[in-house]
């Protein structure tokens, strides 16, 4: 999967957890209890998990620097959806209000002076 599809998807489930609201991890976590409750006699993969994790926080905190406009540490609601506007804006090629599959999957990531405006 290439950087910019994994950043994409960082951001569209980072756009729909925030939408969601604590209903995404209630959801998920209901999940995971439901599935180790079938199958006790699974070993849970920690080192899998480890790793995920630690990919997950890399491409995070490459969003942060990305978002982050005043450089504070932090990203809020205001740099967040200004960031996630630019992007849909420039996702959206054709310019019809609308992201389709072709749009998405033919992006590129492209920086602006180190950081996203």
């Amino acid at each position: 999967m290439t950087e910019i599809r994994k950043i994409i998807l960082i951001l569209l489930a980072i756009g729909a957890m925030v939408a969601a609201g604590s209903r995404a991890g209630t959801a998920i976590a209901a999940q995971n209890t439901g599935a180790q409750a079938q199958n006790t006699s699974a070993v849970p993969d920690t080192k899998g998990r480890e790793k995920n994790l630690a990919i997950g926080e890399a491409e995070a905190k490459q969003l942060l620097l990305l978002m982050d406009q005043d450089q504070s540490g932090k990203v809020s609601k205001k740099e967040f959806m200004s960031f996630m506007e630019a992007e849909f804006q420039r996702l959206d090629v054709n310019k019809d209000g609308e992201l389709d599959v072709k749009e998405l999957t033919q992006s590129r990531l492209v920086p602006r002076g180190g950081r996203h405006r």
